[in-house]
């Protein structure tokens, strides 16, 4: 088997190999060119001592260096180079108190998670594959490295990482590896919100998001997104649904773009479903719980340490995931809501408004996709005619009115957002002249 490397790559290799060292990319780039994948990055593994990689090469970065680990630069191009070692116990679930460095290859490999990222290659000895890595990539499945409850309770992440590693994939999760994830899934609690975020957004934006199903099922969301947890055990008994609110929302991430901000949105959508739900004697209703859901979508993105802006553009694609379905609103009412929801979010909630119409019951399926297509036709007609729906856009400005003889304030902003309602309701209005005249005659 031949695996072709980046030039620089194989450049690491030959230099430590000539001064007398082994050298081998590993893990994920081996796996990933395996398949046919092109590998984002490409670590080494070798026997040389963090030192000895510093003294034979000119720029070097100390990443991690108290784990072996020093980054090679070539300009602006880093390569991870980390000295062969023997993990030392792990009492936190996270990191091994101490490292021992080994001059065995074996030995280093032990210590890796899944079976498929435990694999090894230079063009000299080809691939070094010790734990069955290719049977199982053949296989589609993923296992852990020798007993699955060590792998485990060295590194708690890698629960997780076995379903998004399954999710990326498309693989299955072997039953040895299953079973010890049920039982040591509550050790995830000892992870950082960080590492865990990570994990979830490259499970959401994977080709199969479903596997998240698999998460629940194991006893994973339960401490990573126990709401989750809430919204599939929550039943939708009402016509517009065929799913429990959590099986519902995997349809929609499913049928989004792979988009973070979008597949968070679709995750949390519905989030506040089973807080809002009340029956009436018959159906299920969940009246306000796309205002709910904004403050709960907002402490759940927090705690996952996501950025501010995706906080914030998630929470306005959940408050306004249900706009028009009660019956398709008048242009100027349109306009209005349009002015209020952000002309920049219209493209992002016909995603989600669609998804979400198509992960519900086949009852009035039709008119509401018409509707959507409806609105997307007002979007149109207000972008394509310049009509104005914000103040960036209105024909006069504060500086206007100063000269028009106003003094600085607050009351300036008053008088152009009331200025604003009127053009919004009749965008023949914003014209600068037209607004003066209109000013003039309300002093």
């Amino acid at each position: 088997m031949k695996i072709n490397m980046p030039e620089n790559a194989n450049r690491i290799i030959h230099t430590l190999n000539d001064a007398g060292y082994e050298a081998y990319i590993v893990g994920g780039c081996v796996r990933d060119a395996i398949l046919g994948k092109e590998p984002d990055d490409w670590d080494i593994t070798t026997s040389a001592k963090p030192e000895d990689v510093k003294r034979l090469f000119d720029r070097t970065i100390d990443t991690g260096i108290a784990h072996g680990t020093v980054t090679v630069m070539f300009g602006k191009e880093g390569y991870e180079v980390t000295t062969y070692r023997v993990d030392g116990e792990y009492t936190d679930h996270r990191r091994p108190d101490k490292v021992t460095f080994t001059s065995e290859l074996v030995e280093d490999m032990k210590r890796r998670d899944f079976t498929i990222n435990a694999m090894a290659y230079n063009d000299a000895d080809g691939l070094v594959d010790k734990f069955d890595g290719v049977k199982d990539l053949e296989a589609h499945i993923i296992r852990c490295v020798g007993e699955p409850s060590e792998r485990f309770d060295e590194d708690a992440l890698r629960i997780l990482r076995a379903v998004r590693f399954s999710a990326q994939l498309d693989f299955e999760i072997e039953d040895r590896t299953k079973e010890s994830i049920r039982k040591q899934a509550k050790f995830l609690k000892d992870i950082s919100a960080e590492r865990i975020q990570v994990e979830l957004t490259k499970l959401l934006m994977s080709d199969h998001p479903e596997k998240l199903i698999d998460a629940y099922e194991l006893g994973v969301t339960a401490i990573i997104l126990p709401e989750f947890d809430v919204m599939m055990e929550t039943p939708q008994i009402n016509k517009h649904h065929a799913y429990s609110v959590g099986e519902h929302t995997i349809k929609v991430v499913e049928n989004v773009p792979k988009d973070k901000v979008l597949r968070l949105a679709a995750l949390l959508h519905d989030v506040a479903k089973p807080t809002t739900k009340t029956n009436d004697g018959q159906w299920d209703h969940f009246y306000g719980h796309n205002e709910a859901g904004v403050e709960m979508a907002g402490k759940i993105l927090k705690r996952l340490k996501y950025d501010n802006a995706t906080i914030s553009r998630v929470k306005r694609l959940v408050l306004w995931h249900d706009f028009g379905m009660g019956g398709l609103p008048k242009i100027k009412t349109f306009r209005r809501s349009l002015s209020k929801m952000g002309e920049d979010l219209f493209e992002d909630f016909t995603y989600i408004k669609r998804a979400d119409i198509l992960a519900q019951s086949e009852f009035q399926r039709e008119e509401k996709l018409e509707r959507l297509e409806a609105l997307k036709g007002y979007y149109d007609e207000v972008i394509s005619n310049n009509q104005c729906i914000s103040l960036k856009d209105l024909a006069i400005t504060g500086s206007d009115l100063i000269a028009l003889g106003m003094k600085p304030g607050k009351e300036i902003g008053e008088v152009l957002n009331g200025l604003l309602d009127m053009v919004i309701d009749d965008p023949s209005l914003n014209d600068k002249d037209k607004l003066i005249e209109i000013f003039n005659n309300r002093k």
